[in-house]
Formats: structure tokens, C-alpha cells, sequence
């Protein structure tokens, strides 16, 4: 945990809440390492996970696979670091909208609001994509206790083991039309972005702007992702 503090230290926050801000979405390239996201893509096989396919909840086609009985490493001591640092962001963002709640400093204590709010099923998981596979646009928001920042990865490369399987985020203003992104991951990159909203500074103040994700289709090959979230499910 001692060298993992050290790898998020070295990171500049500020720049990434000003990404943040901006975009809704700030890239940490090379975070994870190719082995680390390597050994995590082998997971879907592992013990302990849940497979749903997308097509079941109408969210596009692939699989996708659940931790039931917890992280694998490193993922865990990912979440409760990572957290730490993102939660000045999050409060900032609440502050700035006009919003009462403040997340706790730690982890543990938002995990145990979450369960107080009846929100104990895991959120976390990987997506498995081949061939014409696609993630449709989507938020993962539900329930009373929702960090407004969660985690996304590529676990497999680009170019190599699969073509196309672009991450594309979309950001809806009021009055406007949708504006896409296209978040360029790299095997090992992870990327923190805005799990449903975030606020913009206009000419009449601060309003919310929604932000939706998800994987384009791909053309060729196999594509592995991660996503990571702090908060649970009802």
C-alpha cells in the first residue's frame, strides 16, 4: 500500500480536477502497468465472479462479470486509494452545485452509508467484447449514496488484440446538443471520469451537466475492460 500512496503522489490532482472539471474526464497513462491489466483481464475466468450478458439488461452485446466475493488484488487497495484522492473532487463538485451531502475521507465510511441506503450489490466488474460486440451508453446511478466519479480501463491493446472498441463518452448540456468524446485508452491507462453528472460554470452561474459511456463497437478481435466504482447498487 506504502508504494501505491507513492504512485498516486507523484500524480499532479490539481491538473487532473481541472481535467476533470473541463471534461468530465482525466486519462492516467500507464497507471495500471500492461502486466498488472494483463493479469486482471484473466479474472473473468476466476472463481468468485458472476457472468451477465448484455444483451439481458439491453445494454449492447458481450459479457460482463461481476465480483460477488470481492476485488482481486491489486483492484482493492486500487479503490480504497484512489477514493482518497478523488474525494475532494467529489465534495467540491456537491459544493459547487448546491448539493448538502459530503462524502466521508474514507472509503469504509461511504461503504457504510451505502449499506445503511440498502446498497450492497457489487457494481464493479469487467466486460468481455468480441467481434461486433458493443456497451451501450450508460450511467451507473442508481440508488441514494452515488459517488459522482468512478474508474474505467482497458485491459487488452489496441490495434493488437482488437480494432475498434473505442471508449466514447457523451455530455448533454441544457439547450444543447449531446457532445461525444472519444477517451483514447491504452493498454495500462486507467481514466477517471464523471459517473453521471458534473457541474459547468456558465454566464448565470453553475448548472449540471449528464454524461452517459460506453464501448464502440468492435470490428475485429477481443476486448477486455474494467470498470471500477466506489459506490454499490440497491
Amino acid at each position: 500500500m506504502a508504494s501505491l500512496d507513492a504512485t498516486l503522489d507523484r500524480l499532479n490532482w490539481t491538473d487532473i480536477g481541472l481535467q476533470l472539471d473541463a471534461e468530465g474526464c482525466a486519462v492516467l497513462p500507464g497507471l495500471l502497468g500492461a502486466d498488472v491489466a494483463r493479469d486482471l483481464a484473466r479474472q473473468s475466468a476466476a472463481p468468485g465472479t458472476r457472468r451477465e450478458t448484455l444483451e439481458s439488461r439491453d445494454g449492447g452485446c458481450g459479457e460482463l462479470f461481476y465480483f460477488e466475493t470481492g476485488l482481486p488484488a491489486p483492484l482493492e487497495p486500487w479503490r480504497w486509494a484512489l477514493y482518497g484522492r478523488l474525494v475532494a473532487i467529489a465534495n467540491r463538485w456537491n459544493e459547487t452545485l448546491g448539493v448538502a451531502q459530503r462524502y466521508p475521507a474514507q472509503l469504509e465510511d461511504f461503504l457504510r452509508l451505502n449499506h445503511k441506503a440498502g446498497q450492497t450489490r457489487a457494481q464493479s466488474h469487467l466486460s468481455r467484447l468480441g467481434a461486433e460486440d458493443h456497451v451501450a451508453l450508460h450511467q451507473r446511478h442508481d440508488g441514494a449514496q452515488v459517488f459522482p466519479l468512478q474508474i474505467v480501463a482497458v485491459l487488452s491493446e489496441p490495434g493488437a488484440d482488437f480494432q475498434g472498441g473505442e471508449f466514447v463518452m457523451t455530455e448533454q448540456r441544457p439547450r444543447m446538443q449531446s457532445r461525444p468524446l472519444v477517451v483514447p485508452l491504452q493498454l495500462g491507462d486507467m481514466a477517471v471520469i464523471a459517473t453521471a453528472q458534473r457541474p459547468v460554470k456558465g454566464a448565470r452561474g453553475c448548472y449540471r451537466v449528464h454524461l452517459k459511456h460506453a464501448v464502440s463497437r468492435v470490428r475485429q478481435g477481443e476486448r477486455i475492460g474494467l470498470e471500477l466504482l466506489f459506490h454499490e447498487a440497491p
